[in-house]
């Protein structure tokens, strides 16, 4: 199954609605208003790599590195009812809580011929449409992103992650690092400078929590 047949089912995860910066984007949680089948939270979580990509055209990678909860009936100073709404005479009423997640770009997929996909890892170029569909990768491309044309492993998102991904990057990376090391996509002295960088990053994040 190539890259564009695995798009094809995986699970959609929402929109894009805006941008924070030009590799900082916020997506829209699909839910029951808007689709059929909506995404779980497990389709979404902390260092979920997505896919934003309208179908014609793929436009990058990002990790989900935030969440928020939009509810505007909280601290609403306005009337309340006091009992739950009459579907009969308010029809139109519906719930206007959303899902947002922040998105970190780290690069792009590239397709080379139909079976053979590889990662451009970086800060895209191009500027990201307002409501580009946005998928969840399955762990096979996402291994195919760390990849490079040649075949060999890459991560080289690492600083730039650790400076764009939200108060929590250095969480973010050490969770990927994990997860790249146990995948055992890398061998030899690939897989032992991860787990260095694995470890060094560790180090910081406890050397930081204690002071």
């Amino acid at each position: 199954m190539d890259f564009l047949e695995r798009l094809e089912t995986a699970q959609r995860i929402g929109k894009v609605v805006k941008s924070n910066s030009h590799c900082d984007y916020v997506i829209q949680v699909d839910d029951g208003h808007d689709v059929v089948t909506p995404p779980s939270p497990e389709n979404y979580g902390f260092g979920q790599f997505v896919a934003l990509d309208d179908g014609d055209r793929h436009w990058a990678v990002g990790l989900v590195y935030n969440s928020q909860l939009v509810n505007p009936m909280f601290l609403s100073n306005g009337p309340r009812l006091s009992s739950e709404p009459d579907p009969i005479f308010t029809p139109d009423l519906i719930s206007e809580t959303r899902t947002l997640l922040g998105v970190v770009l780290v690069g792009s997929l590239k397709t080379e011929a139909v079976d053979t996909v590889y990662g451009e890892h970086g800060i895209p170029k191009e500027v990201v449409p307002v409501n580009t569909n946005v998928y969840s990768l399955d762990t096979a491309t996402v291994h195919r992103f760390h990849c490079t044309q040649e075949g060999r492993p890459q991560f080289c998102y690492y600083s730039h992650l650790l400076r764009s991904g939200g108060l929590f990057a250095a969480q973010l990376t050490q969770q990927v690092l994990d997860e790249l090391i146990n995948s055992n996509l890398f061998e030899g002295v690939d897989q032992r400078a991860l787990t260095v960088l694995c470890k060094e990053l560790s180090w910081k994040n406890t050397m930081g929590a204690m002071r």
